[in-house]
């Protein structure tokens, strides 16, 4: 045992786990990164699955392509689904723990489909981020299918000021590449990446390649392309610093993010 690692434990079974000096000794340890070598996606619910066979096939096309070089863990969303559960639940007066399990069930179902499609090519679904499976099945095939959403189901952190669950697929989907260590986190979406303003809506939306989350509250744009609180998580993160948001509809976009091309927008902890 270490003269540190000794030193930590003293102050672990003496303080508070709150203590301030038990926390700072804590913070000295180092991280152990799980899964150093993997990237993972995630492929946005209402943006590309709900488009259905055009949208989908031609990335399940490039995920089987880009998994020969890449390891991959593949996260789905929700999508419109979700939201129409969540739209009936908050008009029931249900709290956000049983929105977050309805919104669950259906990163699900779009796993279980995602699943099947990739099924051919040895990719298969798992339940969660399992650790135990996970590792395997990126050994042996370069990739593995999840479900977006964070398991917090009813013990979710409600938000201020809504029912709806602050952490959806966004969120866990970077919670699986920060805890597992990953090198990179890529949203594929629908959008270019992030813009002045919804380009959907605005013709004089301005594109932007590159911002840091300090920039992004400056100009209000914390809740224009991700989920507010993966910026909040970004910004505490050890391993993934920044986060890369490209359109999936556009062929070979997902493949240059891969190989580090800056294509989108990059988003950046600092």
């Amino acid at each position: 045992m270490t003269e540190t690692t000794a030193a930590l434990e003293a102050l672990l079974m003496q303080r508070s786990l709150t203590d301030a000096q038990l926390e700072a000794a804590a913070e000295t340890a180092a991280d152990f990164r799980i899964l150093p070598d993997a990237t993972v996606l995630k492929i946005g619910g209402q943006s590309v699955i709900d488009r259905g066979r055009a949208a989908v096939y031609p990335l399940v096309d490039e995920i089987v392509a880009a998994r020969k070089a890449h390891k991959l863990l593949i996260g789905t969303g929700a999508g419109t689904r979700a939201r129409h559960l969540y739209s009936i639940a908050a008009g029931l007066n249900l709290p956000a723990g049983v929105l977050a399990q309805l919104g669950a069930s259906v990163a699900d179902q779009n796993a279980a489909m995602l699943g099947q499609l990739l099924a051919k090519h040895g990719i298969s679904a798992v339940d969660g981020a399992g650790l135990s499976t996970v590792p395997l099945y990126l050994a042996e095939v370069n990739g593995v299918v999840f479900s977006g959403m964070p398991p917090y189901k009813l013990w979710i952190r409600p938000a201020a000021e809504s029912v709806i669950p602050p952490y959806r697929t966004d969120a866990g989907c970077f919670l699986v590449a920060e805890q597992f260590g990953c090198k990179a986190m890529i949203y594929v979406k629908d959008e270019d990446g992030l813009y002045t303003a919804n380009p959907k809506t605005s013709k004089d939306a301005t594109f932007i390649p590159k911002i840091s989350v300090d920039e992004m509250k400056a100009k209000g744009l914390q809740d224009s392309i991700l989920e507010f609180p993966v910026l909040d998580l970004l910004q505490q993160a050890r391993h993934v610093r920044q986060v890369q948001i490209v359109n999936g509809l556009v062929p070979g976009n997902l493949t240059r993010a891969l190989a580090g091309e800056p294509v989108g927008t990059i988003i950046t902890a600092r």
